[in-house]
């Protein structure tokens, strides 16, 4: 049991969990915390993106899969308590 738990992630599981924060952090809608969540998930993976030992690429995976259920979790609790405006840098972007 200890080894599966130690087993490294496959390339495609990373990529979709690298795929999941994105898609999360477009369901932000205030334009500052959607490039913060997109800016830290593409910096953590990119941090980690070396770890050959598999052990801890296993537990960096397993810390990234937590991340993104907190971020799924404020994701919905933002949304019901989003500013009605949008920022400066949405209005610019139009």
């Amino acid at each position: 049991m200890a080894a599966a738990a130690a087993a490294a992630p496959a390339r495609s599981e990373v990529l979709s969990l690298f795929r999941s924060f994105l898609r999360t952090a477009r369901q932000f809608s205030d334009y500052n915390i959607r490039e913060y969540t997109r800016r830290r998930a593409a910096d953590a993976f990119r941090e980690n993106r070396a770890l050959a030992d598999e052990p801890a690429a296993a537990a960096a995976f397993a810390e990234g899969k937590k991340q993104l259920e907190v971020a799924k979790r404020q994701a919905v609790v933002y949304s019901l308590y989003a500013p009605k405006s949008k920022s400066i840098m949405e209005m610019k972007l139009q």
